[in-house]
């Protein structure tokens, strides 16, 4: 009986404790914010930066085929966020550029897989677009697919995380490249999570916030 009243203690803990990790979150807004979106009409959305690690490393842990994962991991993220902002157009006061269109300007700028070496002024005017998105998605597994399976099974649905992440995403105008907005959220992500729900769970929290709601 005391067993399983600890236990049960624990996984409540765990839980408010989950709870308060996911609820966190800070916003940005520059000075120059409201300035500088009335002259955007086209923003354009670009791959996230992905950095995937393991509290426990996978016995068979591959560096390559991890770095793999980050970059379609990447592209899902950014292809999330334009299907998310298609489907609610008409709340925003600017359009976004397709996704397929950025990528391919972005490779014939040789700019693909390079962001990093390039400030958001130089990205924007490669992609002849007046703001750009960008963002960071980074994840922690802290279990296995398979343990937390079991965990589900066994209690429910109480403590079947696998792990935890923080997406960030930021506003650039073009014409500078300065930092306009910045949206930082720590979530959790469980054996049941896609890139379509983590960026639903962000975006439901970014409305409120988002530059371009009408």
């Amino acid at each position: 009986m005391k067993k399983s009243l600890l236990l049960f203690v624990a996984m409540v803990t765990g839980m408010v404790a989950n709870a308060q990790y996911e609820n966190a979150k800070q916003v940005f807004s520059s000075p120059k914010l409201q300035e500088a979106v009335k002259t955007h009409k086209l923003v354009a959305i670009l791959p996230f930066e992905v950095k995937m690690t393991y509290k426990k490393q996978p016995r068979d842990f591959d560096i390559e085929t991890n770095r793999e994962k980050e970059r379609e991991k990447a592209y899902s993220i950014q292809s999330s966020i334009y299907t998310f902002l298609l489907r609610k157009a008409s709340k925003y006061t600017v359009e976004f550029q397709d996704v397929e269109k950025t990528n391919v300007l972005l490779k014939k700028a040789g700019m693909t897989d390079k962001l990093g070496d390039f400030t958001k002024d130089e990205i924007a005017k490669a992609l002849n677009v007046d703001a750009v998105i960008a963002g960071k998605f980074e994840a922690e597994q802290s279990k296995s697919e398979a343990g937390a399976i079991v965990t589900t099974v066994l209690f429910g649905g109480m403590g079947s995380k696998t792990g935890s992440g923080a997406l960030t995403m930021m506003v650039n105008d073009g014409p500078t490249g300065d930092l306009l907005w910045r949206f930082f959220k720590s979530m959790n992500d469980d054996v049941f999570s896609s890139s379509d729900e983590l960026i639903d769970r962000m975006m439901r929290k970014v409305s409120r916030n988002f530059p371009y709601s009408k």
